[in-house]
């Protein structure tokens, strides 16, 4: 998770990206939070703690990619995290793929 948190925020617990959308340190939205078993009601308070952030993310990928999950197939989870419950399957997440790749092989991002 942290070469994710790298790539979405650059550590910056209080990020703020597509237009207002996406918030904190994964860059979460409200409906990925809802997916991911998150309280809707405490979105706007917890989506900058980081442990929290990662509590949904966890709840998101067991309901879209629970094998990848499993498996800690990486590649998956950041495409699914990216590019949404069929993010895996999107060539537009391949991008991102590469990106979180570079931050795993990079030794200063940890």
């Amino acid at each position: 998770m942290t070469a994710m948190r790298a790539e979405e925020s650059a550590g910056d617990d209080r990020a703020v990206g597509d237009g207002g959308r996406s918030l904190g340190p994964y860059q979460i939205s409200l409906a990925y939070w809802i997916d991911g078993g998150g309280d809707p009601e405490r979105y706007l308070s917890d989506v900058w703690d980081a442990a929290e952030c990662e509590r949904v993310m966890v709840g998101y990928w067991r309901r879209y990619c629970r094998r990848a999950l499993a498996e800690m197939d990486f590649k998956t989870l950041a495409r699914t995290h990216n590019g949404g419950p069929h993010g895996a399957e999107k060539s537009a997440t391949l991008i991102y793929w590469r990106k979180i790749r570079g931050h795993l092989n990079d030794p200063t991002s940890e």
